[in-house]
């Protein structure tokens, strides 16, 4: 079904106030728009020259041993150039049994050279680009994939409704208490090859339903690591402390934080749509959930723990939600889902609601921290006009992009010199970079993802490939 069908601003304005996304609002003077997101923004000892940020957005396109490949270089050349000044490094594996996929990278003693000449050439190309505005500010994200490890899952608990989503028999055994000590340890490495890399900080992934998001979930869990909230947070808190100790201040620590995991959601095989699974009330899982709807965020233990990671030296935080293996419409509001997964449940714009109602919740609580919002890229064209109502009101310091990122990795040129995006180039949230990420059918074990609709250049054969190869495997 298709919900964007905005000519106007104004029409999108309506529409979301008819639907009572009360949250979305948007300014429409396009030289406040070009001020709001020029801000600067103070993070921990650093200074960001503006207010926009690309969000961790995974190429799967390493090589084998987890070094960046050449369309990773590539990526990160075309954000490097684009203008937004907080480059958001993806998700890069801690050791090789919390990868994703064969794919993804992974930052080892082997390694470390590569992604330093990466980091390097980041900052080459910005400078030329941008000359004295500013360096831009490089965290990269650390982390454990848990249950969607390959080849071999490693759970933090038994959720029996994201157990059967993601193929998990009842039996299978969680990690231990002494496995998790000596992962907090493969953490502080991580971090302290990630300092000889040359990147400005390093960020938790505690989101998307990976293994630190699980844990903070784990209420069922029994040992230090479950059940209360202070041992949810113990392996946050432990590794936090843990790189302080090692490396004193010389990283910036940031932290994805998936602040509403909801439950699962189902393919309607009559409708096609998404309906949630079953579930009981009082719900006994997740984090950020309301345990008498899980259909509905609960802030109170994400208030407390971002209190407590603040207090253990976090200086910022990336908002996040839901996850994209069982509930991705939370996380990104799409016009079309990928090949095979269910219509959106609700009207995209209550996603985006939700998101600009959970991020601006949280930074008015945490006024001195900032955070960066999400949620942005199915209003198209006019994200930008979002972005700078919720930043000129304080409902978030820095305005994130993920999808439209591989779509139009200079997004941040056009908004800072015309207050507008191009319409031609803005990402549709058709959902295609998805479709690439859950192909598994390439030589190497995962088809790297980009955007074959506006980068047909270099994706669009890829494309055609892996929809080639899933043919044959349904075919079997």
């Amino acid at each position: 079904m298709r919900h964007f069908t905005f000519k106007t601003l104004d029409e999108l304005a309506r529409a979301a106030e008819d639907l009572g996304a009360g949250h979305v609002r948007f300014e429409p003077d396009p030289a406040r728009v070009r001020q709001a997101l020029a801000r600067t923004v103070r993070v921990g000892r650093f200074t960001l020259g503006n207010s926009l940020a690309i969000h961790p957005m995974e190429g799967c396109d390493g090589t084998p041993d987890g070094c960046p490949g050449e369309l990773t270089w590539r990526r990160y050349e075309r954000f490097a150039e684009g203008g937004a000044k907080l480059l958001w490094f993806e998700a890069t594996a801690v050791r090789e049994d919390g990868r994703a996929n064969t794919r993804q990278l992974w930052i080892t003693r082997r390694n470390v050279a590569e992604f330093a000449r990466l980091v390097g050439r980041m900052r080459e190309i910005h400078r030329a680009a941008w000359g004295d505005t500013g360096d831009p500010l490089i965290p990269v994200q650390l982390t454990h994939s848990g249950r969607y490890s390959v080849p071999v899952k490693t759970i933090a608990y038994h959720n029996p409704f994201i157990d059967a989503a993601s193929g998990v028999p009842p039996g299978y055994p969680v990690i231990g208490d002494g496995e998790l000590e000596r992962l907090e340890d493969d953490y502080v490495e991580a971090a302290r090859l990630a300092l000889e890399a040359g990147f400005d900080g390093i960020d938790l992934k505690v989101t998307h339903g990976y293994l630190l998001s699980e844990l903070m979930g784990a209420k069922t869990r029994e040992g230090r690591y479950g059940g209360p909230l202070e041992n949810r947070a113990r392996f946050v808190q432990n590794v936090l402390g843990k790189i302080r100790a090692a490396i004193g201040g010389r990283l910036l620590l940031c932290m994805r934080l998936g602040c509403f995991d909801g439950v699962p959601y189902l393919r309607d095989p009559m409708t096609g749509a998404g309906v949630p699974c079953d579930f009981p009330v009082p719900y006994p899982y997740g984090f950020g959930v309301n345990p008498e709807n899980p259909l509905e965020p609960g802030l109170a233990e994400v208030k407390q723990a971002i209190g407590w990671f603040r207090d253990r030296g976090i200086e910022l935080i990336n908002v996040s939600a839901g996850s994209p293996y069982y509930n991705p419409h939370i996380g990104r509001p799409f016009e079309k889902p990928d090949e095979g997964n269910y219509e959106q449940p609700e009207h995209p714009l209550l996603g985006v609601d939700r998101h600009f109602r959970i991020a601006g919740e949280l930074q008015q609580a945490f006024p001195d921290l900032p955070l960066v919002g999400t949620g942005y890229s199915w209003l198209q064209r006019y994200a930008i006009n979002a972005g700078a109502w919720n930043i000129e009101r304080g409902n978030i310091a820095i305005m994130g992009i993920g999808r439209n990122s591989l779509a139009y990795p200079d997004f941040a040129r056009d908004a800072l010199e015309k207050g507008e995006l191009d319409e031609l180039r803005v990402c549709k949230t058709l959902t295609y970079c998805t479709f690439l990420m859950r192909t598994k059918t390439h030589p190497l074990g995962q088809f790297p993802t980009g955007c074959p609709p506006f980068d047909k250049g270099v994706y669009g054969s890829i494309m055609k490939e892996a929809r080639a190869a899933r043919r044959l495997v349904d075919l079997k």
